[in-house]
């Protein structure tokens, strides 16, 4: 399991499920109603991801997001990575 920490990052996992499951950024892009230049740029973390979009790709990649809480002393201070 990955944590995220950045646009970044979140963008190298999806490209990575991306390429596990042998898909184009074309084909993941119009499986959920994107251009290639978004998915592109959401790969390369330049991009702003609504979360109903985020949740369109990881379905169309088969993947789902967890959630949970920070163990004591494993955050980040002062709050959130981003």
């Amino acid at each position: 399991m990955q944590t995220l920490v950045s646009e970044q990052t979140l963008g190298y996992l999806l490209k990575d499920a991306r390429v596990r499951r042998g898909l184009t950024q074309a084909e993941t892009g119009r499986s959920v109603g994107l251009d290639q230049t978004v998915i592109s740029r959401i790969e390369n973390g330049r991009h702003a991801l609504r979360v109903d979009t985020l949740f369109r790709i990881l379905g169309a990649l088969g993947y789902e997001l967890l959630l949970q809480p920070h163990e004591e002393g494993t955050g980040e201070k002062g709050g959130d990575a981003w």
